[in-house]
């Protein structure tokens, strides 16, 4: 299998196969709604526009593994990031990244990205995955990475 085989469920229960992104650079990141890391909402929405015409995909997985900080529903979560971040790019229904019901999705983005010392688990909240054109998992960032420090890494796929 490759990225674009997965389907995944939209925060609206609509499912998405990831393949409908094929072609764009992506930005895959798991999301809370009440975690000190919350504010790059607003990294990854700026980072969203400025680079959605040039081919950007920002695509946000809310999970509540991490400290409870997304206990939220679906609708409870959407109308959180429309009211507090206006955010534009497409929000995911809430998953797991790690254990056993850890997302095939997420199983694959940490296979294919292992990270520091090649540990396969994500760390916290705001774990972010760079994806190119071709669908290749080039980059793991860490929680403590701001969206604003990932422009140059994006603008070299775009």
């Amino acid at each position: 299998m490759d990225i674009y085989d997965y389907d995944v469920k939209m925060i609206d229960g609509r499912n998405k196969l990831i393949g409908d992104y094929k072609g764009k650079v992506m930005l895959i990141v798991n999301t809370a709604s009440q975690c000190g890391f919350t504010p790059q909402y607003q990294g990854l929405e700026a980072l969203y526009r400025r680079y959605k015409d040039q081919g950007l995909i920002v695509l946000a997985f809310p999970c509540n593994q991490f400290g409870h900080q997304e206990p939220g529903n679906e609708r409870e979560i959407q109308e959180f990031c429309a009211s507090d971040y206006a955010i534009s790019f497409p929000l995911f229904a809430k998953i797991e990244v790690n254990g056993a019901n850890a997302h095939p999705l997420y199983q694959y983005l940490k296979d294919k990205k292992p990270g520091v010392l090649g540990s396969r688990g994500i760390k916290w909240n705001f774990t972010k995955f760079l994806v190119d054109r071709a669908g290749q998992v080039v980059k793991r960032y860490a929680p403590v990475d701001r969206p604003e420090s990932l422009g140059r890494d994006i603008e070299q796929l775009l």
